[in-house]
């Protein structure tokens, strides 16, 4: 019988990585080193590297979860602008203001965008990190273009408008927003931009 009271196999791994997680946002990826990260979960060096092979294997298991966890947020946002609205551009600003709402929720500044972190620092990464990083940011490109093409069908914008650059532009806004914000430790920055991005859309194709 399993003794329920044993910390699971999952758990020194799950607190590696969240740990991991806040010291690269905090300082990169090549300051994070595996004695630090040891040391802060309480696990021997053999311990490391019983969940991962290396600090490359770190990096992916980093951004395979962004990517997952950023999913997951995203799409419960927008579903739920779905559900309230069956109208594509309503729907879409009533996800972005539920977006905004959530980042105005939380308790100090965002603490980082990892992808991002891992652009700043690609060389240390192998080409399969590399791939991942670029895949977490063209997920935003795909999410929000799939959201403005289906807008523009039924309200054609009110100006010639790059679809796909304007999709970008919420990557921008966001990863802009949260280096505003810590800058100059305003928690009302990010959500702030989230809305004003939400008011360019609304003017663009709102009839």
């Amino acid at each position: 019988m399993t003794d329920v009271t044993a910390p699971k196999r999952g758990d020194a791994r799950d607190r590696l990585l969240d740990l991991a997680e806040r010291l690269v946002l905090d300082k990169g990826f090549g300051a994070t080193s595996i004695d630090e990260l040891i040391a802060g979960v309480g696990i021997t060096k053999s311990g490391f590297f019983y969940h991962f092979r290396d600090k490359n294997a770190l990096a992916r298991a980093l951004i395979e979860r962004y990517i997952a966890n950023d999913a997951a947020i995203l799409d419960a946002i927008f579903a739920r602008g779905d559900e309230l609205s069956d109208d594509p551009l309503h729907g879409f600003l009533i996800g972005l203001k539920l977006f905004a709402e959530m980042l105005a929720d939380l308790p100090e500044t965002h603490p980082g965008c990892l992808a991002a972190s891992f652009v700043y620092q690609e060389h240390l990464f192998s080409r399969d990190v590399q791939d991942l990083t670029r895949i977490a940011t063209r997920r935003w490109r795909e999410r929000f273009g799939a959201r403005l093409r289906a807008i523009a069908e039924r309200y054609p914008p009110k100006t010639p408008v790059d679809l796909e650059a304007l999709a970008d532009m919420a990557s921008a806004i966001v990863d802009g927003g949260i280096t505003l914000g810590k800058m100059y430790r305003d928690l009302a920055i990010l959500p702030g931009q989230v809305l004003h991005f939400r008011n360019y859309v609304k003017l663009l194709f709102e009839p």
